[in-house]
């Protein structure tokens, strides 16, 4: 029997979150020979948490970490309670027991991430080492929180392999501020505008609807033979394929966030028939809408 999980009051105005699909953790993730050393699984962002609780007797399978950049809170971790103030993080390694909670009259603002891979343990060794109970001292740098939005960003456009490369490299960067913080220097690169991230960018604008390749084709101003191999090339994905994840990682938003039913999502994600919209999600995040939204996978 697992140890259960306990959680008290998610959902606060402003938050994000993003929980990487199953099927694209197992099939490119723990493969790929860049992202196998470490990835995200999980990230997100949580402003004025107010009555944010977590209790996980047994620890989560990846490592934690997760970064406070105003008001306060507390963490219990190898017995010892931890007050964690502004500019502090928390690492957590994996299977590790603990708990945490924002502070009811200063409840905290996190940026938080989850991630695993064959050196992650290595990395959290090396952060424990260089800070003292679990709660490094950080200076605010604008820069590392533009790494950490750069990261958010890119996964809500998706999961090609191209991306998925990007992100997780990106993560090294930030991971090493962390690490390094005398060392930290970002250099903010600015991505061209392309055909198919502009495509991409109106497949987010139209989620609620239905796109043909036609339509999509037309937007970018080619062929349907040339735009689809092109944005095959770029993404790793059909450009139908590719809309269909955007449209649930909407839909996991909309599963945590709301209480909408699974047919009222489908309809806000574009998709009439609810017994399509949860077999594609079901083949995707490898369990049904109804079981993704019990398990509410958060930090």
């Amino acid at each position: 029997m697992k140890d259960k999980v306990l959680r008290k009051r998610q959902g606060f105005d402003g938050q994000q979150l993003i929980v990487l699909p199953k099927k694209i953790t197992a099939d490119f993730l723990t493969k790929d020979k860049i992202t196998k050393q470490v990835y995200i699984t999980d990230i997100g962002y949580y402003p004025k948490a107010k009555g944010h609780y977590i209790q996980r007797p047994a620890g989560v399978g990846q490592h934690i970490i997760i970064y406070c950049v105003e008001g306060s809170g507390w963490i219990e971790i190898d017995k010892k309670r931890i007050e964690i103030s502004p500019s502090q993080f928390i690492t957590i390694p994996a299977n590790t027991p603990h708990r945490y909670s924002a502070n009811t009259n200063d409840p905290w603002t996190i940026y938080w991430i989850h991630f695993k891979g064959e050196i992650a343990a290595y990395i959290v060794e090396l952060i424990l080492q260089k800070s003292r109970n679990y709660k490094p001292h950080l200076t605010y740098n604008e820069n590392r929180i533009k790494l950490f939005e750069d990261i958010y960003t890119n996964l809500e456009k998706g999961y090609s392999g191209d991306n998925l490369r990007y992100v997780n490299m990106i993560f090294y960067h930030f991971l090493s501020s962390l690490l390094y913080e005398d060392k930290f220097n970002y250099v903010e690169n600015k991505p061209e505008d392309d055909v198919i991230a502009l495509t991409i960018a109106q497949m987010q604008q139209k989620i609620h609807t239905v796109l043909t390749l036609n339509e999509l084709a037309n937007f970018a101003n080619l062929s349907v033979s040339h735009f689809s191999a092109i944005f095959r090339e770029k993404t790793g994905y059909s450009p139908i394929e590719y809309f269909n994840h955007l449209k649930v990682q909407k839909a996991c938003q909309y599963l945590l966030f709301t209480t909408m039913t699974v047919k009222e999502i489908a309809q806000h994600a574009g998709v009439e028939d609810p017994y399509y919209f949860s077999r594609m999600f079901s083949r995707l995040m490898g369990v049904s809408p109804t079981e993704y939204r019990n398990r509410n996978k958060q930090a």
